[in-house]
């Protein structure tokens, strides 16, 4: 099997997620460090124009979004599992949950108390993006992103009532990977204030036992490597059934996949396996060659082009 290579950013939350799958399972990878901004020319030229982080390269295989990371991870490692007791669909639900209603407002918090966090140029990007930043926008809010952050903190930390370790018992899971990162930024980047605002300190054992996963064995490569690997390697076949899309689209049909929330940029190329849970796409790049671009369902519009 071809290398694994991990392209991502340190300051990112869903990039987090990712590194702490890799240290679960205690996985060697390479990985890149892509820009915070655009331009991304070696991470575009490999996904066609998907620019969130993180993205897992495998090869000429390109996976989008940390949904469908970790369950590739989960299908090539098996041992230690993402997902104990048969779990995925809880993990996946409270996934779901923590990056929909506590990454946002935990986005705007920092950005009131940490101004020199974002640089000018990240926040006139990801107001583009569909981010509420820069102090003008977030000051008159902080007081909503607080309210926000203590309730659903609140309901995060009562999870742990019963003195269970992790969110789903005595073993780590997907879940812990999911919440763990929005509580890491608040801290690493709010300091004292975070202290202050939010209901942080009844979750610090639990932080501390995600944190001690650490993020696996990783080697830093260019992303230059990184497109010489996509260039030289030949994707493998989608393994999904060729009318697999529930909305009809077949095999061969020219599509686009859109993100539903924010950064919608569509992602075009030749449909080539779809089921409920992932959609693949086939798309060529002069610097990455011939790559399958793959996608998880929830979170994902896919049309025809």
């Amino acid at each position: 099997m071809a290398d694994v290579v991990l392209h991502h950013y340190p300051l990112s939350t869903f990039s987090e997620k990712a590194r702490l799958a890799f240290g679960l399972k205690g996985l060697a990878y390479k990985h890149v460090v892509t820009p915070v901004t655009m331009p991304k020319p070696d991470l575009v030229a490999l996904t066609g124009g998907y620019r969130r982080a993180p993205v897992m390269q495998i090869g000429a295989d390109v996976y989008c979004d940390t949904q469908l990371i970790l369950r590739r991870l989960e299908q090539l490692h098996p041992e230690p599992t993402l997902f104990p007791n048969r779990s995925e669909g809880e993990a996946t639900a409270l996934a779901w949950w923590v990056e929909r209603y506590i990454f946002m407002p935990a986005l705007g918090f920092i950005a009131n108390v940490n101004h020199d966090l974002y640089p000018p140029d990240f926040v006139a990007e990801r107001r583009e993006f569909g981010f509420t930043l820069g102090k003008d926008a977030v000051e008159p809010l902080f007081h909503r992103y607080v309210q926000q952050l203590v309730a659903q903190l609140t309901i995060l930390h009562t999870i742990f009532a019963d003195g269970r370790p992790f969110l789903l018992g005595g073993d780590v899971s997907a879940a812990d990977l999911a919440a763990y990162p929005s509580v890491w930024f608040l801290r690493k980047w709010g300091g004292l204030d975070t202290e202050r605002w939010l209901p942080v300190r009844p979750l610090l054992p639990w932080v501390e036992r995600v944190a001690a996963l650490g993020y696996g064995r990783p080697t830093e490569i260019s992303g230059t490597e990184a497109l010489d690997i996509a260039r030289s390697s030949t994707p493998i076949a989608a393994g999904l059934p060729a009318d697999g899309d529930a909305s009809g689209l077949k095999d061969g049909t020219r599509v686009t996949v859109t993100p539903d929330d924010v950064g919608r940029d569509p992602v075009e190329g030749v449909l080539v396996g779809a089921d409920d849970r992932e959609v693949v796409i086939r798309r060529s790049d002069p610097s990455a060659g011939t790559v399958h671009v793959h996608f998880p369902r929830t979170g994902f519009d896919v049309a025809a082009a």
